[in-house]
Formats: structure tokens, C-alpha cells, sequence
């Protein structure tokens, strides 16, 4: 059996702990002046907590355009507010969709269940800022960015809004620079971004020391690069290795995907059943983590010939781990998985 030449995480603690801790810390200034009536007509239609840092970011967006908070950033960064913050803004109270479903609310293609959108950037690339959370009841471990035309890859852009807003400005006003043009409302917009932060107390850094803390217990970083964490005990019981590496994954994916006929798609599923028998094994001596693996590379690439096993494998991890959350969210996506269609709010 070939591993992935990773070396395991002797103890892996449940990221909750971290997370709240590191939002509590990172905040020295009281809470956002949004309602207590808000916040809980958010959480109660994602059935997530946000952290403050997202209560702060629409305070900061209705300080720049009191008429239009989402469309504060539009002109200047190309960027608009969505997802949470449309309930903030009463979007949900008289939805063209009569039945809107929050899970699927700007759910981009390759966003895995972890991933909750808030911001929508180039609708050429479906470039899109969101949260990532480790477990359904914890704080997110960091905002990332994907572009859902170009693939399934996450990338870190700091542990709170401002900090993926001031990195995202910041290569903005690189290609200002070079065209000549426009640069001095993003200079204005990022002086007023970066005071609002310090004020606040949060880190622009694109990698904190939070994140780093993470990333020590992130068993495999999976297709979408942003890593898993599961707990794992002190004799590793939680996580194992698949017994291929990533490239000979997709290679397997590959020749599944682009399989001529039913029947040599059968054939090219053999290896991929091997490893499936292999998770099962795993489930029960308890390394859970072997099956959320599978199931999230699967999923990251994107083919609906995997659209079957991804039920059957995620779910069942999701249930192993309690982040039922997930599961649901992922069964939503499943169903209705498309490039199209992200508002849910819009009338379809």
C-alpha cells in the first residue's frame, strides 16, 4: 500500500475550542451594534454561529453605503455582499422564491459543506469569500476564495472578513498600478479597511498563528487543498491513510469519467471500489477519517458519475464524526448541484 508520506498528528483536539477562543480574543472591542434579532434570524436559517468579525464587516460596509451595505465594495473591488448578509439586510422577508433553502444560498459548485459563501466577486470565474468551518457548531478556522470555473482549490485568505477583503484589495491594486487607473479609491478604501481592523483588533495577516495551530492538526489537505481535522487519539486511532496518493486518485477518477461505454466505466470502477471496502474497514476500528477523505475527493472532482458513492460515503462520516449539519447540506447540494442558480432567494 502506497501512503502520502504524511506524518499523522499523535493528538488531534476537536477545533471548536480553538476557534471560539481565537474569535473571543481577537475581538477586544464589545460586540457590533447589529441586533440580537438579526443575528438569530441568521443563525436560525443557516444553523450555523457566526463570529463577529461578520457582524463587524456589514457595520463597516453600512458605514461606506448606508443605502446599499451589499454593494458597498462593488465599484471599487467588484465584490457584493451575499449569503448571511442578504438576511441582515431583510432580503429573505420577501423572497422572489417562495421557498428558498439556506443551504443551498450562493453554494457554489465545489464548495464542500465547510465552505459557507458571503462574498461573490467575477461571475467570469464565480470567484467567491467565504467562511470555513471545521465542525457545523464551531466558529470558522478561516475565510478562503475559490473560482468554481477553474476547480475545486480553497485558498487561505486570513482568519476573519477584513483580512480576505484587505488581500483581495491588495492584488486589486496591483492591476491598478500596472493599468493606471482608478487607484486612488482603492487607496482610500484600504486605508479605511485596515483602520477599521486595527480598531478592532483583527489580524490581516493571510496566515495567523491560529491558523498555523490548525494546520498541525489537519490530518490531509483532500482535492480543495483546505485540509481536513478530525480527532484523533493518542494511538492515532481516527485517521489512515488511503492506500493511493492523490494523483493516482484522480488518475482513477479520470479513467472512470471519461470511460467510453457503461462497461468500461464498470471496469474502471474496480479500483475505486477497493478503496470503498477498505473505508468500511476503517469505519470499524473507528478511523473515521479514511471515508471523509474519500468522499470530499470525490466530491472536489466534480463528475456526477460520483455523485452515488459521495452519498454513501460523506453522510456516513459526516453521522461518524456528529456534523450532521453537513450531511444535510451535502445531500441538498447533491440534488441540485449546478453552476447556475446560486441565489436562492431569486425566483427560478
Amino acid at each position: 500500500m502506497t501512503g502520502r508520506g504524511k506524518r499523522k498528528p499523535k493528538s488531534v483536539q476537536d477545533s471548536n475550542v480553538g476557534s471560539k477562543k481565537r474569535c473571543t480574543d481577537s475581538l477586544a472591542t464589545a460586540l457590533s451594534a447589529v441586533s440580537a434579532k438579526q443575528r438569530d434570524e441568521v443563525e436560525r436559517l443557516y444553523k450555523l454561529q457566526m463570529p463577529e468579525d461578520f457582524y463587524h464587516f456589514w457595520e463597516f460596509c453600512k458605514e461606506l453605503s448606508s443605502e446599499d451595505p451589499r454593494g458597498a465594495l462593488k465599484e471599487t473591488l467588484g465584490l457584493r455582499l451575499v449569503g448571511p448578509f442578504d438576511i441582515l439586510a431583510g432580503a429573505q422577508e420577501d423572497p422572489k422564491n417562495p421557498r428558498p433553502n439556506f443551504h443551498l444560498h450562493w453554494r457554489y459548485f465545489y464548495d464542500p459543506p465547510e465552505f459557507q459563501t458571503i462574498i461573490t466577486g467575477s461571475e467570469d470565474s464565480q470567484h467567491h469569500i467565504g467562511y470555513y468551518r471545521d465542525t457545523p457548531d464551531s466558529l470558522p478556522s478561516f475565510t478562503g476564495e475559490n473560482e468554481a470555473k477553474k476547480g475545486c482549490t480553497i485558498t487561505q485568505m486570513g482568519d476573519n472578513v477584513f483580512a480576505a477583503v484587505h488581500l483581495f484589495l491588495l492584488r486589486k491594486r496591483k492591476e491598478k498600478t500596472s493599468r493606471k487607473a482608478g487607484g486612488e479609491d482603492i487607496e482610500q478604501l484600504g486605508e479605511k479597511l485596515k483602520a477599521k481592523a486595527d480598531e478592532l483588533d483583527l489580524s490581516l495577516e493571510q496566515k495567523t498563528k491560529a491558523m498555523k495551530m490548525r494546520d498541525k492538526k489537519v490530518v490531509t489537505k483532500t482535492f480543495h487543498g483546505a485540509g481536513i481535522v478530525v480527532p484523533v487519539d493518542k494511538n492515532d486511532v481516527g485517521y489512515r491513510e488511503l492506500p493511493e496518493t492523490d494523483a493516482d486518485l484522480k488518475k482513477i477518477c479520470r479513467a472512470i469519467a471519461e470511460a467510453k461505454s457503461d462497461e468500461e466505466r464498470v471496469k474502471a470502477f474496480g479500483p475505486l471500489q477497493q478503496i470503498i471496502t477498505f473505508v468500511q474497514f476503517a469505519n470499524d476500528e473507528c478511523d473515521y477519517g479514511m471515508g471523509y477523505e474519500l468522499g470530499m475527493d470525490l466530491f472536489c472532482f466534480g463528475s456526477h458519475y460520483f455523485h452515488k458513492t459521495v452519498k454513501q460515503l460523506l453522510p456516513m462520516a459526516y453521522n461518524l464524526l456528529k456534523r450532521n449539519l453537513f450531511g444535510e447540506i451535502l445531500e441538498d447540494h447533491l440534488a441540485s448541484r449546478s453552476h447556475e442558480n446560486l441565489d436562492q432567494l431569486e425566483g427560478h
